[in-house]
């Protein structure tokens, strides 16, 4: 019989609500964080060992800025140059996986998490958990958030308040409710005219 945390990672519904092995990784995470969301400033190397030893994986020249929630942290994959202001949450029931070089705004959330339809399922506690893909080099205005099972491909931005709930391809600007492709990015790209109330 497979545990919670295997239907979990093979995109079943699971009970993490009932599950003690869950809780009691989402209870370490929980501890983890407030730790580190309470470290000075000015303590960089020590926010760098505890996301080094927390992450499932940490490129090089990392900053996340506090506060950081996340559910687990092991399913939390970062390539190298990621840069997260404030207020980032990732509820990583299943793999997030971020390229290099990706820079997050102020309050994005990142969810692999989602609840059945059926409201006896749902109020049993069972859940889902899609994995989120997000290439290299794309960039997040504030409030984005992201919904389960998304993929956004490398060198795209993501404008302020969108909600991502579908693909989105390399090489563009999306924006809105839920967020459409509204341009191309071409290679060298001097319009940032384009951009003013997007981000």
């Amino acid at each position: 019989m497979k545990t919670e945390k295997e239907k979990a990672a093979e995109g079943l519904l699971y009970n993490a609500n009932h599950d003690s092995e869950l809780q009691d990784e989402m209870k370490r995470a929980k501890c983890v964080l407030f730790k580190y969301n309470q470290l000075p400033p000015d303590q960089e190397e020590e926010k760098d060992r505890i996301l080094t030893s927390f992450l499932g994986k940490k490129g090089k020249n990392t900053v996340i800025l506090s506060p950081f929630q996340c559910d687990y942290g092991y399913n939390i994959e970062i390539g190298d140059n990621f840069f997260a202001n404030v207020n980032l949450v990732i509820l990583d029931g299943a793999k997030v996986r971020i390229g290099n070089n990706a820079f997050i705004a102020p309050n994005v959330g990142i969810y692999t998490a989602g609840h059945p339809f059926d409201i006896k399922q749902r109020n049993e506690g069972l859940e889902y958990a899609f994995p989120v893909t997000i290439g290299d080099n794309v960039w997040f205005g504030a409030n984005v958030t992201v919904t389960p099972g998304v993929t956004i491909g490398s060198n795209s931005i993501i404008g302020a308040g969108s909600v991502v709930t579908r693909d989105i391809p390399e090489n563009v600007i999306a924006v809105g409710n839920p967020a459409h492709v509204i341009r191309e990015i071409p290679e060298h790209d001097p319009a940032f005219a384009d951009m003013e109330g997007l981000l």
